[in-house]
């Protein structure tokens, strides 16, 4: 997945918005104001929240997949874009990355995101 793809993927998903409060080099994915992924390019990677006992299997199971980085290592992993994971396990990551975040939000702002729960 490049950069790009990247970008076009995380707002994708409804009422995503790209912001840059960390300078111009990190993009920032947010949903009603929370964060769901952090993405940087020097090199690709991306930071995913997760359950934290997924966090723990992903990192067993991908070398590419580490502790959050700068984040709550419990809760957060940062994945490095470098080809070694699929793309279809990575837009996993990220849909669930969104999920987490739109979970915990109040159920009128679901409603208005038209969520009805995880995918």
């Amino acid at each position: 997945m490049t950069a790009a793809a990247l970008k076009r993927y995380c707002l994708s998903l409804t009422g995503a918005v790209e912001t840059h409060p960390f300078g111009p080099q990190t993009d920032v994915y947010k949903v009603a104001g929370k964060i769901f992924a952090i993405g940087g390019d020097d090199p690709l990677r991306v930071s995913l929240k997760c359950e934290p006992e997924l966090a723990e299997q992903l990192r067993a199971s991908y070398p590419a997949i580490t502790p959050g980085y700068h984040l709550n290592k419990r809760h957060w992993n940062t994945v490095a874009v470098d080809g070694s994971i699929e793309d279809p396990l990575l837009r996993n990551l990220i849909e669930d990355s969104y999920d987490l975040v739109v979970s915990s939000l109040s159920k009128a702002k679901q409603r208005d995101l038209g969520w009805v729960g995880e995918r």
